[in-house]
C-alpha cells in the first residue's frame, strides 16, 4: 500500500519550504516515525518523519526544490519490508546520499572544484558551500560563470589606466533565512515609527560581583555566570513599570501581554536568530544563562524547532560580544521594544564629584513611537541601568 510523504505544516505563517536533503534513498527501509527528508523554511530546518514502516519507494522532489505545504515529497511503499532493487522513477530522480550540500555541489560544479579534495565543515562532515569558497580562494579559481574581466592593453597616450590586475567576483543565491530577515527588517522600518534612545550602565557591580561568585556559581550549576541573565532579568523589571514596552498593535488595538517571553538575537551562519526565553520571569539566573547557551548552539547548528522562534514579546541584542561601541537596532516586528547592548569599555566619569575610571556600557532602546511615548522610553532605559548597577535590586525585582 502506497502511503505519500507530504509537507507538514511547519508554522505560522511558513507558506513553502526549501528541501535541504534526502536522510533516505530510494530503496532504503524506513522505520514508523523515523526521519527521512529535511525541509529549511524561514524559521528553522525541520525534519518530516515516516508515519508507517515500509521502503522508500519513490522520491517525488528533488533536494534544492521549493515545495509548498501538504506538497508530496515522497512515497513509502507500506507493504514491503525489504529494500527494492531498482529506483522507481517519478517527477524527480532518488537524489544520491551525497555528504554535500545541493548548493555546495553546483558551486563546486560551476567552479571546477574537485570534492574530494574539500573537507567538510558542516553537520557529520558535510561540505557546505562556505568550504568550496575557501578551496577557490586557496586555488585562486574563478568560476566560469564570472568570467573575469580581459585586460585592458597598454595604454598608448599619458593617461594612465586606474586599476590592474583581476577583479573576482562570485554570485550566490541568497539564503531562504536572510531574505526573510531583510524583508522583515525592512517591514519593522516602513510600519512602526522607530526611534532610538540611549544611556550608559556603569558595569562595576556587576563585574564585581562575577568575579565573586562565578566559579562558585559554575560549579553548582554547570555554565558561566554570564551578563545576559542580568539584563534579561533587568529587562523585566523595566517591562513590569512600563508595560507598554511589553505589547503590540494590532489594527487599531493595542494588545498588552502579561508574560514575559524574551527573545535573545544569536547570530548564526546564514543571518540572525531570536530564539525565545519563554516565562523568563519565572527563572533564575541560571536557568537563564542554561536556556541561552542551549538556544545558541541550537541557533548555530540549525536545530531550532520553529516553536521557539515564534511569540516572543520584547527582544534583547547584545552586539557587544562583536565589538560594537554603538548601535540603533532595529524592531523585532510586531514586537514594540529591544534592547541593544554593546561593548564594555573604560571611559573617565564623575563619581562623587571626582573623575575615576569605570567600566562602561552604552545602552539603546529602539521603541515604537505609535504606542511608546519618548519619556516613557527613556524611563525604561533608565530604570534598566538603575537595576544593572544595583544587581540586588534585581533579587526584589525577580
Amino acid at each position: 500500500m502506497p502511503v505519500e510523504i507530504r509537507v507538514p505544516s511547519v508554522g505560522e505563517s511558513v507558506s513553502e519550504a526549501t528541501i535541504l536533503r534526502w536522510l533516505k534513498k530510494v530503496g532504503d527501509f524506513v522505520a514508523a516515525g523515523e526521519d527521512v527528508v529535511e525541509l529549511e523554511t524561514d524559521k528553522a530546518n525541520t525534519a518530516v518523519s515516516s508515519e508507517t514502516a515500509g521502503v522508500l519507494k519513490q522520491i517525488v522532489r528533488a533536494e534544492g526544490e521549493t515545495v509548498g505545504i501538504n506538497d508530496v515529497l515522497g512515497v513509502i511503499d507500506a507493504d514491503a519490508t525489504q529494500p527494492v532493487a531498482a529506483p522507481v522513477s517519478g517527477a524527480a530522480e532518488s537524489a544520491p546520499q551525497a555528504k554535500t550540500t545541493p548548493l555546495a555541489a553546483r558551486v563546486a560544479a560551476e567552479s571546477g572544484v574537485n570534492l574530494t579534495e574539500v573537507t567538510g565543515t558542516g553537520v557529520r562532515g558535510k561540505i557546505v558551500t562556505a568550504d568550496v569558497k575557501g578551496a577557490l580562494e586557496a586555488k585562486h579559481v574563478v568560476a566560469p560563470a564570472t568570467k573575469a574581466p580581459t585586460p585592458a592593453p597598454p595604454p598608448t597616450g599619458p593617461a594612465s589606466v586606474p586599476g590592474t590586475g583581476l577583479r573576482l567576483e562570485e554570485r550566490i543565491p541568497m539564503p531562504r533565512l536572510r531574505r526573510v530577515i531583510a524583508e522583515r527588517l525592512k517591514e519593522a522600518q516602513n510600519t512602526a515609527a522607530m526611534l532610538t534612545t540611549f544611556n550608559e550602565v556603569d558595569m562595576t557591580a556587576i563585574l564585581e560581583l562575577r568575579k565573586r561568585r562565578n566559579e562558585q556559581f559554575e560549579k553548582r550549576n554547570g555554565v558561566k555566570l554570564g551578563f545576559m541573565s542580568f539584563f534579561t532579568k533587568a529587562s523585566i523589571g523595566a517591562l513590569k513599570a512600563f508595560p507598554y514596552l511589553n505589547a503590540e498593535i494590532q489594527g487599531t488595538d493595542i494588545v498588552l501581554k502579561r508574560f514575559y517571553d524574551i527573545g535573545i538575537a544569536v547570530g548564526s551562519s546564514d543571518g540572525l536568530v531570536v530564539p525565545v526565553l519563554r516565562d523568563a520571569d519565572r527563572k533564575s539566573f541560571a536557568a537563564i544563562e542554561k536556556e541561552i547557551k542551549e538556544l545558541a548552539e541550537r541557533a548555530r547548528d540549525k536545530r531550532l524547532a520553529v516553536t521557539e522562534l515564534l511569540g516572543g514579546s520584547f527582544t534583547i541584542t547584545n552586539g557587544g560580544i562583536f565589538g560594537s561601541l554603538m548601535s540603533t537596532p532595529i524592531l523585532n516586528y510586531p514586537q514594540v521594544g529591544i534592547l541593544g547592548m554593546h561593548k564594555i569599555q573604560e571611559r573617565p566619569v564623575v563619581v562623587d564629584g571626582q573623575i575615576a575610571i569605570r567600566p562602561m556600557m552604552y545602552l539603546a532602546l529602539s521603541y515604537d513611537h505609535r504606542i511608546v511615548d519618548g519619556s516613557e522610553a527613556v524611563r525604561f532605559l533608565v530604570r534598566v541601568k538603575e537595576l544593572v548597577e544595583d544587581p540586588e535590586a534585581l533579587l526584589l525585582e525577580g
